[in-house]
């Protein structure tokens, strides 16, 4: 990924993979070989009525969140056992090995089922995976167990991070809703929302901007790069040299202008 990011002029970037830390002594030595300046992170999918996922930048101490995540992570490999059985019992011939493979040694997630159930033949895409099998009310969906948004920010804070409440649209609240949520959270410790993203049209941008500056939150921005999984979104995003506060990220400049 960082190659990629080079070829495309991209000179920040950061690593949030869902509740796992564990690609960041790789991705930091990648990037320094393509004059990247890295950013320690992570994404947390928080226990909810809706989706909502916390971002964390900037890790100091890793300690304090690995027990969350060994927690988060086991939960999540409960979870997927039921997916398995719930699969098999719809008539589809698949193991967690084969699940596994796809993940390639990371956290196991549900966009690794559906690169399996597309290769099964199952399915003609990975969105249509998600359909059929494995999105809520699904036949093989199962709810997930996980931090409440709450304790997603605390165990950020904790672990010296900032905490960022990411694509905001995905959360389907309306802008009084999504007020009423950043409210909440800053009390707890949030300290960013993601206003521009591959989420999000640029009238929704103005509106977490005016959402940002009201709550007293930072506006950041990313692409929500997903690869293979997501074909139609691109690595990096374009933002002028004052819209992040780089230095805060550990970020002592700023080339291209990219996060």
């Amino acid at each position: 990924m960082a190659e990629a990011a080079g070829r495309k002029g991209i000179s920040v970037m950061a690593l949030t993979d869902h509740d796992t830390l564990d690609g960041w002594k790789d991705f930091r030595r990648e990037c320094g070989a393509f004059s990247i300046s890295p950013v320690s992170g992570v994404e947390l999918s928080a226990m909810a009525d809706r989706t909502i996922h916390i971002l964390g930048y900037r890790m100091e101490r890793f300690e304090p969140l690995e027990s969350a995540l060994d927690w988060i992570r086991d939960r999540r490999n409960a979870r997927n056992g039921m997916m398995i059985s719930r699969l098999r019992e719809n008539g589809i011939d698949i193991t967690l090995d084969e699940v596994k493979r796809e993940a390639t040694g990371r956290v196991l997630a549900r966009p690794h089922f559906a690169r399996v159930l597309v290769k099964k033949g199952c399915v003609p895409d990975i969105p249509s995976a998600f359909t059929r099998y494995i999105d809520r009310g699904a036949p093989a969906y199962v709810p997930r167990e996980g931090l409440s948004p709450e304790e997603c920010v605390r165990t950020i804070r904790e672990a010296g991070g900032l905490p960022v409440l990411a694509h905001p649209s995905l959360t389907g609240l309306d802008a009084e809703g999504l007020g009423k949520l950043l409210e909440t959270l800053k009390e707890h410790g949030l300290w960013g929302l993601e206003c521009i993203s591959s989420h999000c049209s640029s009238e929704a941008a103005y509106g977490y901007l005016t959402a940002a500056a009201k709550y007293s939150l930072f506006p950041t921005a990313g692409s929500d790069f997903h690869g293979s999984v997501r074909p139609h979104v691109e690595l990096g995003v374009n933002v002028s040299d004052d819209f992040i506060p780089w230095a805060r990220l550990g970020v002592n400049f700023c080339r291209q202008n990219k996060a």
